[in-house]
């Protein structure tokens, strides 16, 4: 694929690993991952959950793109370089605008609009890379043909909503996100994955951001507070949830779910990436952006914000987004996992069950306390399973075994 004409468009290999202008791009979606985190976070109500939801989704699906493009084509060579640039200015001026993707601030540019371009922008830059990589390759061109609607449809959609307001305005929105995400799904399975190994760790890597984010709210949240032993506290407490999550994903499971894509061919190969990779890792990472959103607010509590004290419980969205946040983590990890694998974690799958349980329980506690036990349930967890399977990861993790 290499050739002068298309500008040294230059073939992923089997063994390729992620390249430093993807990279790149990921600090452009953390920006956005920050912004939506900030947003929910001035005015926590059910509409601002639901609209900060809708905004990750179409964000992901802007990475999701570049993530198989750079699966097929190296990112930073030619003409596919030059696209990532462009797509990232787009990606940039989206995440600016994500305060007004909704509903518009007085004075300057009609900031729907504006983000709905940009999207539209992210999506024909994709769209023109692909028609050009997938030119010496008549079943990836064939894909691409059978894929064009459901852009059409996603793109068009988001761009009526933005001359709309309201209910109008967030039905057109999941309209555009199922007329995109489903129409996907029915266009095929003819896709290239030339490298597993580099999928599974763009993927990874996305959830680390993901993470970061979690880590950013933690300082963001008591930036402007006098330091204190409870800030102190809670901020240990804040990192341990997120290096617990952390573990739940990298200390095995990314290694299976890796070793079963490589293991897949053909269509079930592409099914499984679309399916575990690019559909639920979504969740997962909706399920960090709510946990940073309820980290942040229990930080601004025991730090002593707007005039809260540590007996103060975290109590209603900002409680719920903490634990269910968490617990959408883990239930999303755990479908990830069987999908890829055939393999249930139930334990998991009970944790999360046991932190929506005790939502209404932690409601009546300091929001510290609230912070130490959702600290206390996840590291519980890793620590269980590190135990439990203590000989499985030791011959997965270092032996090459297929255990644990």
């Amino acid at each position: 694929m290499t050739t002068p004409r298309r500008g040294r468009i230059e073939a992923v290999g089997e063994r390729a690993a992620v390249t430093p202008l993807e990279l790149f791009f990921d600090l452009v979606f953390v920006f956005a991952l920050t912004r939506v985190t900030d947003w929910m976070a001035d005015d926590v109500t059910p509409t601002s959950l639901l609209r900060g939801t809708l905004i990750l989704v179409v964000m992901w699906w802007c990475w999701v793109a570049y993530a198989w493009l750079g699966n097929v084509v190296r990112a930073d060579e030619g003409i596919v370089r030059l696209g990532m640039f462009a797509a990232m200015a787009a990606v940039f001026v989206a995440a600016i605008t994500i305060p007004e993707a909704f509903d518009d601030m007085p004075g300057g540019l009609y900031g729907p609009a504006v983000f709905a371009v940009a999207y539209f922008c992210v999506r024909a830059v994709h769209l023109a890379l692909f028609w050009v990589v997938s030119g010496d390759d008549p079943q990836l061109r064939g894909q691409v043909i059978r894929w064009i609607p459901s852009v059409l449809a996603g793109t068009v959609l988001l761009l009526a909503a933005s001359q709309t307001s309201g209910t109008a305005q967030t039905l057109l929105w999941l309209a555009a996100l199922v007329g995109d995400y489903f129409g996907t799904t029915l266009a095929g399975t003819s896709w290239r994955l030339r490298s597993p190994s580099h999928f599974a760790e763009r993927h990874g890597l996305i959830i680390i951001v993901a993470l970061g984010e979690s880590i950013v709210s933690i300082g963001i949240g008591v930036a402007a507070l006098p330091v204190s032993w409870s800030i102190v506290v809670a901020s240990v407490l804040g990192l341990a949830v997120t290096g617990a999550m952390w573990w739940a994903y990298f200390d095995v499971t990314s290694i299976l779910t890796e070793r079963a894509l490589a293991a897949a061919h053909g269509a079930r190969q592409i099914a499984l990436a679309r399916g575990g990779y690019s559909f639920l890792h979504l969740p997962m990472v909706v399920g960090v952006i709510m946990m940073s959103l309820g980290l942040k607010k229990v930080l601004g509590y025991v730090g002593g914000d707007e005039g809260h004290t540590l007996a103060d419980p975290i109590y209603g969205l900002p409680l719920a987004a903490l634990y269910g946040g968490a617990a959408l983590y883990l239930i999303a990890h755990v479908a990830f996992k069987a999908y890829l694998t055939s393999k249930v974690s139930w334990v998991r799958l009970g944790t999360a069950v046991l932190l929506l349980a005790l939502i209404p329980v932690v409601a009546l506690l300091p929001a510290l306390v609230t912070l130490t036990v959702l600290a206390a349930v996840l590291c519980a967890l890793v620590g269980w399973e590190t135990h439990r399977y203590a000989e499985e990861r030791h011959r997965l993790r270092h032996e090459g075994a297929h255990g644990g």
